[in-house]
């Protein structure tokens, strides 16, 4: 695999700022990812007081979107948001949801995460060794079972109106349960470190559609236990609750009455949950200077 850019801080340009150009990952260059960097980031010493939210998109893609949803945020707290593109049509032409359950066709999802973190953390300077997520519809598939894979990478994560969950569920295979994610991934499930990420669980009130996320015998990803969580995202929201609460990982859930499944309205449920954590440490970092 390619080595990350090595990037002085003289190199960086205006297209590394603010609304960033479109990146491919060097490690893969099938997948890309663009960034939000403040100007407040424009100096090295900044940059590297600075953390990372990574904004994962649903299935329509809208990565750029995701990204500047979180725009006022990263604005507000002197956060770099990533933004990473997992296109459709990797391995065959009308695949769409690897993404969502970490790996397929040979990609491990998981990983190509780390490396574009691994090249952000070059490029700019900013630690990246623990960093926010967020994940909407099928980015919060991706974003709960990356905390289950790599709980110390994250400080904190917003799992946002999933269409399909995991359960950390020793008894039960995945994509259902953990029980051979040792085998599958190389990973064994750390309760203990996953206590020590805030975790936050939203979804509209009015997303009851299952159309899209009722499996049947003969999908791509059937399992027995497949539909057992609920029919509907707000079912399966509070499922995820529940299981996480029993193995001793607080969640904080927001149910936003009147919010169907609309990206924007969760997004903002997210920034708030981020703002709660890290506002007093953006309020030192002011005061500081």
């Amino acid at each position: 695999m390619r080595q990350p850019p090595d990037v002085s801080e003289q190199s960086l340009s205006s297209y590394d700022f603010d609304r960033t150009t479109v990146y491919a990952c060097q490690a893969d260059q099938r997948f890309s990812y663009c960034l939000y960097v403040p100007a407040a980031l424009r100096s090295l010493e900044a940059r590297q007081r600075a953390e990372v939210l990574v904004a994962v998109h649903g299935t329509g893609r809208g990565n750029q979107a995701m990204r500047d949803l979180f725009a006022p945020l990263a604005d507000d707290l002197g956060l770099i948001v990533l933004a990473p593109l997992f296109p459709c049509g990797i391995g065959s032409a009308g695949e769409r949801d690897a993404y969502k359950y970490i790996e397929g066709s040979g990609v491990r999802y998981d990983l190509l995460l780390l490396e574009m973190l691994n090249e952000v953390g070059a490029r700019y300077g900013a630690p990246t060794d623990r960093v926010m997520l967020m994940g909407f519809s099928g980015g919060a598939h991706f974003a709960h079972r990356f905390l289950y894979l790599h709980p110390e990478r994250l400080a904190a994560v917003s799992v946002c109106a999933p269409g399909s969950i995991t359960r950390p569920d020793p008894d039960r295979n995945w994509w259902v349960g953990v029980k051979d994610m040792r085998e599958r991934f190389g990973r064994e499930l750390d309760l203990a470190a996953m206590r020590r990420v805030d975790v936050h669980l939203a979804v509209g009130g009015k997303d009851v559609e299952t159309h899209e996320i009722t499996h049947a015998p003969g999908g791509t990803y059937w399992m027995e236990g497949a539909n057992d969580a609920g029919r509907t995202r707000v079912d399966r929201l509070r499922s995820l609750e529940k299981s996480l609460e029993a193995v001793g990982v607080p969640t904080q859930v927001d149910i936003l009455e009147g919010v169907a499944h609309e990206g924007a309205p969760l997004a903002a449920a997210a920034s708030n949950f981020f703002r709660n954590l890290r506002a007093p440490r953006a309020a030192a970092r002011e005061g500081s200077r």
